[in-house]
């Protein structure tokens, strides 16, 4: 099975993610990831012997700062990616806000938000440290993904809304379509 190392080597050699990585680390935010489709296209990608990447309908850079939780202050931040990688379909989220939009209590960090995805295979996130090296994050483990299953996390296990919108999202996304190993499961 793929382990945490396998996966960060097949990023670290795609030389397209790595400056992606790099073009969101230079505006400097604070606990920031990379994250959902990004992380998990490439392992599927990689795993059903695809030689193109398949296209992303956006680049998700989730940041958390509790200060500043002005939503315009998330388009700067694009503006300056776009700059950067103008072809890249930049998307950048405060996670410290982000429960407001969905009417949850507070995430306390971009992990705990992560942990909060609806899917347990999209719960992923990547960025690079200090030294630039590759730091990955899965709070619900990496056996999902590799194993792709689609499944919900804990947290839209809890209500049925949350089912709900689970339901409508993955059958919205049709993955299993793009990439015919993929398993939906609803429990």
């Amino acid at each position: 099975m793929m382990m945490e190392q396998d996966i960060k080597r097949m990023i670290e050699n795609d030389e397209w993610m790595m400056n992606v990585l790099k073009a969101a680390q230079t505006l400097n935010l604070p606990d920031w990831w990379i994250c959902a489709g990004f992380v998990f296209s490439k392992i599927w990608d990689t795993l059903h012997g695809f030689n193109e990447r398949t296209p992303l309908s956006d680049v998700d850079v989730i940041y958390y700062d509790p200060l500043i939780l002005e939503e315009e202050r998330e388009k700067i931040y694009e503006e300056k990616l776009y700059t950067i990688m103008p072809d890249i379909p930049w998307s950048v989220k405060n996670e410290a806000r982000m429960h407001l939009k969905n009417k949850i209590p507070p995430y306390t960090s971009s992990e705990d938000a992560i942990s909060k995805f609806p899917e347990t295979a999209t719960a992923l996130g990547v960025k690079l440290d200090n030294k630039r090296e590759l730091v990955l994050t899965a709070p619900w483990g990496f056996e999902d993904v590799v194993e792709f299953n689609v499944k919900p996390t804990p947290h839209f296990l809890e209500t049925q809304e949350r089912m709900e919108f689970y339901k409508t999202r993955v059958t919205l996304k049709r993955w299993e379509s793009v990439w015919n190993k993929v398993k939906v499961l609803h429990t």
